[in-house]
């Protein structure tokens, strides 16, 4: 017997981006729409192979490769080129920026979606959980969702209930057991779902960044189980952009890019490449960085930093004063209620805190169609590194403006206590103040 759990060759998905449909173009589309199930039905008929479509179709009615031009503005390649082969028991972090392909690979496992070119063999019995809810029939209660998740993975009805004790309980859903899934929250949903997929013995678990979902209660949880999942023999495909969780979960990474695979091997390579990306991305302008998410009005077009005198600083100081300016521009004024969040994550990614002006202050009122949110932090708690600062922008509560690694900042030591004595550790994390005191008893 093989003892590949997953064999990827020649890879490719491609979507069709939507036209503007004129009234001339209203006959070839209303055919387009007419056959489609017939061309679905004559077409190929395997779940997860893209190759030997006839007429130069692909299985999802689109051109296959070979017949489309590769500049064409019609088409989007979400993946392009992927090979891979994971082995039963191993587990495996899937890694990159948003709009890298990750979810899209691990619909075409899942068999959510087929490939336009290429083929994706797994092996064994396959859970996935890529987004809230994956696979839950909203009318049906908690209880029978279970044991419909259990019949698609081919468990017998006897299978899944000595497990369904479990699930209810790792899922904390006790209470909600028989109330239709509809009326959970998306934490409640994520909870039973990951549940689900991780005790209905699967042979192959496949997990997107929807763990990001529950509390950190939870998160803890379910790292955990996965751990528990990798040991007992079974394959884990994880996709996170908490790379501290990765790194602790996988030996082995794959690191996608613009849907092609950059990095492969273990994780630690993987991790290295991912940072090295980064600084390719550092070398473009924010003004120029095309990464962005959000069409709202204010757009982030330069990040500096300056130290308690005003003046221009390439590092912050541990302990002293940071001024953080965001230069904007605005399409238009004014612009009412926007909200402004900067994130400061470690070179792990690990999120280390968050300013937001709605918490700290109230929603800005932009009237010019230039000038800066300035964010002033009064005593830096950052330890010495580098980190990288996200920030995310919303007007009327409709995103705006979104980039992530958008600037780097370094930070030295410094004389936070203001003892005289200067922090030098560089394993990340802040100080915070505080008092010591030696309270001795009486005899």
């Amino acid at each position: 017997m093989s003892d590949i759990a997953i064999r990827v060759e020649n890879l490719g998905k491609r979507y069709e981006i939507g036209e503007l449909v004129t009234v001339r173009d209203l006959p070839r589309v209303a055919r387009k729409v007419a056959t489609a199930p017939f061309r679905k039905l004559f077409g190929r008929s395997s779940a997860i192979s893209g190759n030997g479509t006839p007429d130069g179709q692909a299985h999802d009615g689109l051109p296959s490769a070979d017949a489309v031009d590769e500049d064409s503005p019609r088409h989007f390649w979400a993946l392009r080129d992927i090979n891979f082969e994971v082995k039963h028991g191993e587990v495996l972090g899937i890694i990159g920026r948003n709009g890298a392909g990750k979810s899209t690979l691990l619909k075409v496992l899942s068999r959510i979606t087929s490939p336009t070119t290429g083929s994706a063999d797994v092996f064994g019995r396959v859970a996935s959980l890529l987004e809230v809810g994956t696979g839950f029939h909203p009318d049906l209660t908690g209880r029978e969702n279970v044991y419909l998740n259990g019949s698609i993975l081919g468990m017998t009805r006897r299978e899944i209930a000595a497990q369904f004790d479990e699930i209810v309980a790792f899922a904390g859903v006790e209470k909600f057991i028989d109330t239709p899934v509809k009326r959970y929250s998306s934490g409640m949903r994520v909870r039973l779902g990951f549940a689900v997929a991780a005790h209905l013995d699967p042979e192959i678990l496949i997990v997107d960044e929807v763990l990001a979902v529950g509390d950190a209660g939870f998160q803890s949880k379910c790292l955990g189980k996965m751990g528990e999942v990798a040991q007992g023999g079974r394959t884990v495909l994880f996709v996170s952009h908490n790379l501290a969780m990765v790194e602790t979960l996988c030996p082995k990474g794959l690191l996608l890019d613009n849907g092609s695979i950059r990095a492969a091997g273990d994780i630690t390579t993987a991790l290295n490449a991912y940072s090295s990306l980064f600084g390719h991305t550092r070398a473009t302008g924010l003004a120029d960085r095309t990464d962005r998410t959000g069409d709202g009005p204010i757009r982030i077009i330069k990040i500096d930093y300056q130290d308690e005198y005003d003046a221009p600083i390439a590092a912050a100081r541990l302990g002293h004063p940071l001024r953080i300016r965001m230069h904007y521009r605005s399409s238009h004024v004014p612009v009412a209620n926007v909200w402004f969040t900067l994130n400061f994550f470690d070179n792990h990614n690990r999120l280390v805190f968050k300013c937001n002006n709605e918490l700290a202050s109230s929603l800005f009122q932009v009237s010019a169609s230039a000038g800066q949110f300035v964010c002033d932090i009064p005593k830096l708690p950052l330890t010495p590194g580098v980190y990288h600062l996200n920030f995310h922008c919303k007007v009327n509560g409709m995103k705006s403006d979104n980039v992530e690694r958008a600037a780097e900042l370094m930070v030295e030591s410094g004389d936070y206590f203001g003892t005289g004595r200067t922090f030098n550790d560089q394993r990340g994390g802040i100080c915070v103040d505080h008092r010591w005191a030696c309270q001795e008893s009486v005899a």
